[in-house]
């Protein structure tokens, strides 16, 4: 086995060296406390494992994105938001009489108890849909307590997926004021989302398929995305043991902060900006170039991804498609495909690799749909869901899990006396 070598202090220390099977290169340093006395210093964690996984790949160079092996591009050009669901967490492509099972199931857990309607009440009107999210998700522990054997886990999970598009649709009803719409079982994942988003009680609501179509692909882009902020507090927080709805209501949580979930919220209110400085895109387009000034766009290049956003690729698709459908006439609108255009020919943003990226298309498709901006995050939170849960059940199936404990470097005053209240 091949190992690396660490000195400290003039003492040698072999550690092993793990291989993925990607070829990505990891040092075990499980034992390096236990041995040399000495932790590793990573502040964000974003040189360290914090686990083995088989879910999702990517290569940030490369633009590579692969759910249980598969390509991004192919799931979302062949498959659909349940089944890939099915995909993550199974870790395998369902077969005929086991997605018309999972469906099934999915369908008729869609309904939240009516005791739950009572909380939302008791919401105000401002509340951000996120809080509510969080809030409700965490509630259905008193509703469906334990979650011991692996059945129980199971229905659990299968819950969680069918009833927080329901919880979501009502935190967004509740925000118009309008009559919660329930779900419907003839319609899809999809396509009942949608209907309990959109539909009025006195009016005939027909899903548009291009607009399903969309959606579709945006829940699956978002589906997982390997140990983010999120996932990663998901795994924090089920490694206590904790219940599986109050762990994902920390992911929940974690996903609403503008530097993770609130990122394509951001994107609107750019662009919301430059509609209100007289539409004027290239006087931003200069800020952006220029390194004296603190403005940014917002929506472009991405941390993980060196050279283009795979997801952003097929988005753009979806995204044209929705707005020709729609014939949408929104200056908001005008000044994205005016940034797109310069980012797309500019050579600066072409060398910079400032390309457009997945928070800036699902924006302008949440703006498209008129969907508010507050609820960008809670339509991020039910695609990533399935991740979260596949992340989850991979954690706690494993007979090694350990409470996550990370370390730290103590930087406080040394031991000192307690000083009497009359003598400070």
């Amino acid at each position: 086995m091949e190992q690396a070598k660490l000195i400290l202090s003039g003492k040698e220390y072999d550690l092993p060296v793990i291989v993925g099977s990607e070829g990505e290169v990891g040092i075990d340093v499980t034992q390096l406390r236990n041995v040399s006395g000495a932790i590793t210093f990573d502040p964000g964690y974003g040189n360290t494992g914090s686990c083995k996984s088989s879910i999702t790949f990517i290569d940030g160079e490369k633009g590579i994105l692969r759910y249980r092996g598969y390509p991004i591009e192919e799931l979302a050009s062949k498959s659909n938001f349940v089944e890939v669901s099915y995909l993550l967490i199974y870790g395998k492509l369902p077969t005929e009489d086991e997605l018309t099972r999972f469906k099934y199931l999915l369908t008729h857990h869609s309904l939240i108890h009516e005791d739950m309607k009572k909380m939302f009440e008791g919401f105000p009107a401002s509340a951000h849909p996120m809080g509510v999210l969080s809030a409700m998700v965490a509630s259905l522990s008193a509703f469906y307590p334990g979650h011991e054997n692996p059945e129980m886990k199971e229905l659990n999970m299968i819950r969680l997926i069918a009833k927080l598009k329901t919880i979501a649709a009502f935190s967004y009803k509740k925000s118009l004021g309008q009559p919660y719409i329930y779900p419907r079982n003839d319609l899809s994942y999809v396509g009942d989302l949608l209907h309990m988003l959109f539909a009025v009680p006195s009016e005939k609501y027909e899903v548009n398929p291009v607009i399903e179509d969309a959606m579709d692909k945006l829940l699956i882009l978002h589906a997982d995305h390997e140990q983010n902020c999120s996932t990663s507090t998901v795994r924090l927080a089920g490694s206590s043991q904790a219940n599986l709805f109050a762990t994902i209501s920390a992911g929940i949580s974690a996903l609403w902060g503008p530097w993770h979930g609130g990122a394509n919220q951001e994107v609107i209110e750019m662009l919301d900006l430059i509609a209100k400085d007289n539409l004027d895109y290239k006087k931003y387009i200069e800020l952006a170039k220029d390194k004296k000034s603190n403005f940014k766009l917002m929506g472009f290049g991405h941390r993980v991804y060196k050279n283009f956003d795979p997801r952003a690729q097929i988005l753009k698709a979806a995204c044209d498609n929705v707005l020709n459908e729609l014939g949408v006439n929104d200056p908001l609108l005008e000044v994205a495909k005016n940034l797109e255009r310069v980012a797309l020919e500019d050579s600066y943003f072409i060398e910079k690799k400032l390309y457009p990226n997945v928070d800036f298309y699902s924006g302008i498709i949440y703006k498209a749909l008129n969907i508010p901006v507050q609820m960008f995050t809670v339509m991020f939170a039910i695609g990533r869901l399935p991740g979260w849960l596949a992340q989850w059940k991979e954690m706690t199936d494993d007979p090694s899990l350990r409470i996550y404990r990370p370390r730290q470097i103590y930087t406080g005053a040394t031991v000192r006396p307690y000083t009497d209240l009359k003598k400070r």
